[in-house]
């Protein structure tokens, strides 16, 4: 049960401290659309998406009116699209495309695979259209698994996306190799992401169903400053009762959805996501626990209690928690991390050692132009080794700036925001992920 002084607080949040609901994401399973040609799967997949999402949008924006809290995005997330495509996947993705554009969505998740065993024939071919599909469509993302704790790390897989990256941004280089920010390598993905560009809806999940994200790392830095020059004792205690207030606000939200479009409520991903708005970022939280900058030393510890807090917090406001939860690093989507990183205060072997105790990984990282395609793989490698031994979801969303050098910086306007351009080691690892193969579980995967 909820109270109406439960909402009211968050009244304060809203208006000075940037809370919102970052998004509500609907999961629709798409294996029932599998045709004879691709072009059957298409046109099923088009149909099932206008039928199951219509009122998605129209929900959104009157629980918005009605509660007094922003959402700011309704998103879709599909079946990954390996699962149901054959030699031609672009009629899909012009399809999920069309499709989010006619139900009004900002962005669908889904087109992508999972590899982290191996890939398929659909999956080789669908991986190797997303340069075209991304440089092509509007709203579409996608994202592929290449490594996990129980199965190790496709290398064969991480090399082939060093080139996909690579060529993605050639042919997006007009618009400062957007379609790389749709594009995201993950290790241990989970299957009830609400959260772009790496939402897709696994094989384990309902029919359909409504999971959402919250935000607020502006709240819990006003509120740190009640506390300042206090023990960490204080100032955890202080985090994991502020992730409690805005949780409730998403739980609440999460079920109406879910209850007006008739489909069951998934979960609240309790993320702390930033935008690149003063007031609204992680960096400035770690700033107002004592940090000079993001990245000075104890800046892991700081972002280690940070992300422990939100989930203690977040899990007693919750019936259901899941997706990734707890606080995001993004670098070009953080005010706070765009300071950081253009003062040479972040750097990438930092931001590595951070993804050792956030929510996901190395996110928004734009680097040199002339990066190599096994550069790439090498920090895809590092960051799904990290995920893959301390059994938690790591990624990479890197965007390499064609024609553009360390000290440069890129810009997508909007909450994708705009990143100083980060060195990258210029050492050779040619002949490590030529190698390819797959790289062993660790022993943290012998559970039975």
């Amino acid at each position: 049960m909820f109270e109406t002084d439960e909402i009211l607080q968050t009244i304060h949040m809203i208006q000075e401290q940037h809370f919102d609901i970052r998004t509500i994401t609907m999961g629709i399973n798409l294996l029932d659309c599998r045709g004879n040609t691709d072009a059957e799967t298409a046109e099923r997949v088009y149909a099932k998406i206008r039928r199951m999402a219509g009122n998605l949008v129209r929900v959104g924006s009157d629980l918005e009116s009605e509660l007094g809290v922003p959402i700011v995005n309704k998103r879709l997330s599909v079946t990954p699209v390996s699962m149901i495509s054959g030699s031609d996947p672009m009629r899909i993705a012009v399809a999920l495309d069309n499709a989010a554009g006619d139900v009004g969505v900002n962005l669908i998740g889904g087109y992508g695979a999972l590899m982290h065993k191996g890939s398929t024939d659909a999956e080789n071919i669908l991986v190797d259209s997303m340069p075209e599909v991304f440089a092509s469509t509007q709203r579409l993302c996608g994202s592929v698994n290449v490594a996990s704790t129980r199965s190790g790390i496709n290398m064969d897989a991480v090399r082939r996306l060093g080139h996909i990256i690579k060529r993605t941004a050639e042919l997006t280089r007009d618009t400062d190799c957007f379609g790389c920010a749709k594009l995201v390598v993950f290790a241990n993905a989970v299957e009830d992401n609400p959260f772009m560009a790496g939402a897709f809806h696994g094989v384990g999940e309902p029919e359909c169903v409504i999971n959402v994200g919250v935000s607020g790392p502006g709240v819990v830095q006003r509120a740190l400053e009640a506390v300042r020059g206090q023990p960490f004792d204080v100032v955890a205690e202080t985090i994991k009762r502020t992730a409690f207030k805005i949780t409730r606000v998403g739980e609440l939200v999460a079920q109406e959805a879910a209850k007006r479009l008739n489909v069951p409520f998934g979960i609240v991903d309790l993320s702390l996501a930033p935008t690149p708005a003063r007031g609204d970022s992680v960096a400035y939280i770690l700033k107002e626990m004592g940090l000079e900058m993001a990245g000075a030393p104890g800046t892991t510890a700081a972002l280690a209690m940070l992300n422990d807090m939100v989930k203690k917090g977040g899990v007693m406001a919750s019936s259901h928690v899941g997706g990734l939860s707890g606080a995001f690093i993004p670098v070009s989507e953080d005010i706070g991390m765009i300071e950081a990183a253009a003062a040479g205060c972040l750097t990438l072997e930092k931001l590595e050692a951070m993804t050792c105790v956030c929510s996901v990984g190395l996110d928004m990282i734009a680097v040199p132009g002339d990066t190599s395609a096994n550069a790439i793989a090498g920090i895809i490698a590092d960051e799904a080794a990290i995920g893959m031994v301390n059994s938690k979801t790591t990624a990479v969303r890197i965007i390499p700036a064609v024609g553009k050098k360390a000290g440069d910086s890129i810009n997508f306007g909007g909450l994708f925001g705009y990143a100083p351009i980060m060195p990258v080691n210029t050492f050779g690892n040619d002949a490590f992920i030529e190698r390819g193969g797959r790289i062993p579980a660790p022993l943290q995967s012998l559970r039975n």
